[in-house]
């Protein structure tokens, strides 16, 4: 007959994130090269995944051939959850911008930790908000912000300015392109708003973008150099 008192006591020091870094039943864990794809649209949605290291971007692509940005998960997010709730073929692509390590989790493995763990269901739900709360400003930055602000939004945002204890510029390594597709605008808008950061000492920009946190400042204090208006 099972010790009642050492499964509670397992219970109660359940780590998510120690559980999502180890190799177990249903779970494994990868090294993926930079640009290299995790799942590609149209495939078999059968795992969620975990970021351990680097950053993955999440594209779609329309019956038209056009692909844009839709995401950019960082470490200590999950991925492709899509299937949970049915989703039967992935409709995004993913794919590491960096070099990455992640943990693929099958759809039952997860829903069976998902229901037999409550710390890791309350850190999996905690996830979703925070995620949900993300998608809902940014819908409000889409529909009333410039893209100027849109653009210096996401720069601390990819930065994770807000998270980090310190106040060294931090790098992101994102093209012009996926930027500009990231805030709905063009190329040359958003290469004119950088140069203007970098004169401002807002951002340095050597191919590798290093945001400083006097964006932030000028942000949280509506400073007339982030303008409003288009």
């Amino acid at each position: 007959m099972p010790n009642t008192t050492s499964i509670r006591a397992s219970r109660e020091v359940f780590d998510p994130l120690a559980f999502l870094g180890q190799v177990g039943a249903g779970k494994t864990v990868e090294r993926y090269a930079k640009n290299q794809k995790v799942f590609s649209q149209g495939d078999v949605a059968d795992a969620v995944f975990f970021i351990q290291k680097g950053k993955v971007k999440i594209t779609v692509l329309s019956e038209h051939g056009k692909e844009a940005v839709v995401g950019i998960f960082a470490a200590g997010q999950f991925f492709g959850e899509g299937c949970l709730e049915g989703e039967d073929l992935r409709s995004t692509t993913s794919q590491a911008m960096e070099e990455c390590l992640i943990t693929s989790i099958t759809k039952t493995a997860m829903l069976a930790t998902l229901g037999a763990e409550p710390k890791f269901s309350a850190f999996f739900i905690a996830y979703l908000l925070s995620r949900n709360s993300r998608i809902e400003d940014d819908l409000i930055d889409q529909l009333f912000n410039s893209s100027e602000r849109r653009l210096a939004r996401l720069l601390l945002l990819l930065a994770n300015f807000g998270k980090e204890g310190g106040t060294a510029p931090i790098p992101v390594t994102l093209s012009q392109e996926t930027l500009a597709e990231m805030i709905g605008t063009t190329r040359s808008r958003v290469s004119f708003f950088m140069n203007k950061f970098r004169k401002k000492g807002f951002i340095d920009y050597n191919g590798k973008i290093e945001v400083h946190r006097s964006l932030l400042d000028a942000v949280l204090r509506e400073k007339p150099q982030i303008q409003e208006e288009e």
